[in-house]
């Protein structure tokens, strides 16, 4: 058992770095002249492929960043090269998707833009679908804050890391609960991704969340885990207890939304998102659900209104 959490842990550590290797612009820097104009370009390998991309328009500043990049990829790539030799050792073999769980990868990653729409409207991110697709396109906005923008940034990053192959075969853990919110709370928090530590209130109602206990957390996720009832079942139980339990000081229904999406897309059975349409009547059902009541209520408008089949 205690391997088996190593390996999990080794690939999510190994998901992140190639992440963030993915993210930088490195390589063998061009500079392209076109009349007045001059433009960086890097070349560099991806899995024994040479590839081209474009950077920007030359600057001396960008000029340094690619440099200093490419400093930091050497060293990403050999923090990924010892996470592959110690799973390795650990007789670590990389699994096949099955093919249900392809296909609804596909279905999540065609429906990506829209799913963080819609978990940016749930926030309160004041976003339209149009500036969020050029938000995640890498794009530029106007008329939203600096704030907003990192946050849809942000769910980008962490369903890019929750649809990676590697990432959708490991289990939906606490940790793998813990690393959504670091991803999701990036520049919010510095202590994103950690069991929080103070008291919170919840808008709309008198009821307070507990002091969430790490052992307590893991031990009741193991049950919801091991109810006998359906796949989608199980994942509206997940997101439901995840949001309640305010595990974290902030984030804390992006990272619900994002961790039960990956239960229920690794068994291959769809993806759950609130409509943006319908934010206002889930909110309504919610408070009434953390004050224990209602409970069948909201878990019917999660099934019926908020869950997509792959089928």
């Amino acid at each position: 058992m205690e391997e088996k959490i190593e390996i999990m842990s080794l690939l999510q550590s190994k998901q992140s770095l190639e992440y963030e290797l993915q993210s930088l612009a490195y390589g063998s820097v061009e500079i392209r002249k076109n009349d007045s104009n001059k433009y960086i370009y890097v070349h560099y390998r991806e899995d024994g492929v040479a590839l081209t991309k474009y950077v920007g328009e030359y600057s001396d500043e960008l000029y340094n960043i690619v440099l200093n990049n490419s400093i930091k990829a050497k060293e990403l790539k050999k923090q990924i090269r010892e996470i592959k030799k110690k799973l390795k050792l650990l007789n670590y073999i990389e699994e096949e998707l099955p093919e249900k769980v392809e296909r609804n990868l596909d279905f999540a990653k065609r429906n990506l833009v829209d799913t963080i729409y819609k978990q940016a409207i749930l926030e309160g991110v004041a976003t339209t679908f149009a500036d969020t697709e050029s938000i995640i396109e890498g794009g530029k906005v106007n008329n939203m804050t600096s704030e907003d923008i990192m946050k849809i940034v942000n769910l980008k990053h962490a369903w890019e890391f929750i649809l990676n192959k590697n990432v959708i075969l490991s289990d939906s853990n606490f940790a793998l609960l813990c690393q959504i919110n670091k991803m999701v709370e990036e520049g919010f928090y510095y202590s994103a991704g950690k069991v929080r530590n103070v008291p919170v209130n919840i808008g709309g109602t008198t009821w307070k969340p507990d002091l969430p206990i790490e052992s307590v957390i893991k031990e009741e996720l193991n049950e919801i885990f091991n109810k006998k009832m359906h796949d989608v079942d199980i994942t509206i139980e997940l997101l439901l207890y995840t949001m309640k339990k305010q595990v974290f000081i902030d984030g804390n229904k992006r990272t619900s939304v994002i961790f039960s999406n990956h239960y229920l897309i690794s068994k291959g059975k769809g993806i759950i998102a609130i409509p943006a349409e319908l934010t206002e009547e889930f909110k309504d059902l919610l408070i009434p659900y953390y004050e224990g009541k209602d409970e069948n209520k909201i878990k019917k408008f999660i099934k019926e209104k908020c869950y997509m089949s792959i089928y």
